[in-house]
């Protein structure tokens, strides 16, 4: 039996920025529309001008419901009527506003269960800030939105990288580490390579807070007063496989990552520089830890190449196919564990 097309919602960002052109580049493959039938929240007139600036062959269907989305088609959803001015390039309010506007109808249609899994292109994160906008990023207002504790995790085939603080000023980042959000980033990381990515026992590598670890104090002592009790407990109470701290200077480098099925940095750059520099454009932004499935490409806006067609839309199209494919292992994980006995003949008979 054929399995059902999922509903993939699409937020389309700053549409100064590059979010439209690699959406509409990523439908041209038709053979993604056999996978999911994707929703773009915006305009036709938005849309259908980007498309002929572009010269961009991908069709659409303009819908005024979600309930009205077409399989097999690119739908947009028509959450205003008007045409906003598009000034590629430019950090715009009006860009801002509209930005927020989809996100909040995708958002809507997701806690609703409209639509089955959220992508989301590239925002400005200054000029869509609002009364009903003030956040860092797209992570902490989906978890407000959905009511649950995120985990920022940037993921590609070969690499997997969460954070225990994110978008987080350098200077502020020791204050917002404490042993309980250690323990509850490494709590939802594990859950989420259970549930999301399918392995039975995973392992985990923790990154030290301070260069070599601290040296026994001489540069810090964050890694032995905070990291090391949370991890200690963590694999001896809870059976979590997280080990560490690893210095990140030479981590990366000597591939020690390889021998781990994900990594947790304690902040945003010590774990997504390495991420961008192994991963770039392949990788994609995946929020754990929330009822429902939201990915994004992992880059930004990319002002500096708006508007010029030259826009790489791998990253997007991926994010697509990693949203579908979390989706489906969360149903398949829901199954198993809803009547583990099944499960446990299985095993007995391999």
């Amino acid at each position: 039996m054929k399995e059902k097309p999922i509903k993939v919602g699409i937020s389309i960002g700053d549409y100064n920025g590059v979010g439209l052109e690699i959406i509409l580049k990523t439908f041209e493959d038709h053979q993604i529309l056999e996978l999911c039938t994707p929703i773009i929240f915006a305009s036709n007139k938005l849309v259908s001008f980007q498309r002929k600036h572009f010269n961009i062959t991908t069709n659409f269907q303009g819908i005024d419901s979600v309930d009205a989305a077409l399989d097999g088609k690119l739908n947009v959803l028509n959450c205003w009527r008007e045409a906003p001015t598009v000034s590629f390039g430019e950090e715009t309010v009006e860009a801002g506003h509209y930005a927020l506007l989809s996100l909040q109808a995708a958002t809507k249609a997701l806690k609703e269960g409209a639509i089955d899994v959220l992508v989301t292109a590239p925002i400005n994160k200054n000029n869509i800030q609002s009364d009903d906008f003030h956040f860092p990023g797209h992570t902490d207002y989906l978890a407000e939105a959905l009511g649950g504790t995120s985990l920022m995790f940037m993921i590609s085939e070969d690499l997997k990288v969460g954070l225990i603080t994110d978008h987080v000023p350098l200077k502020d980042v020791v204050s917002h580490i404490t042993h309980e959000r250690i323990c509850q980033k490494i709590r939802l990381m594990n859950h989420s390579l259970i549930q999301d990515f399918r392995l039975q026992r995973p392992k985990i590598a923790v990154l030290a807070i301070n260069p070599h670890c601290g040296d026994k104090g001489v540069i810090g002592n964050e890694d032995d007063t905070l990291l090391r009790p949370a991890l200690k407990q963590l694999y001896l109470d809870e059976g979590i496989l997280v080990f560490g701290p690893f210095a990140a200077d030479s981590f990366f480098g000597s591939r020690t990552y390889a021998n781990y099925d994900a990594v947790l940095a304690p902040y945003h750059d010590q774990g997504l520089v390495a991420f961008k520099t192994l991963a770039f454009g392949a990788g994609v932004n995946y929020t754990a830890g929330l009822s429902k499935v939201r990915t994004s490409p992992d880059h930004g806006t990319a002002y500096e190449i708006a508007g010029k067609g030259i826009a790489d839309a791998q990253s997007f199209r991926q994010a697509i196919y990693e949203a579908i494919d979390i989706f489906r292992n969360r149903q398949e994980y829901a199954e198993i564990t809803k009547n583990p006995l099944p499960l446990r003949s299985k095993e007995a008979e391999k």
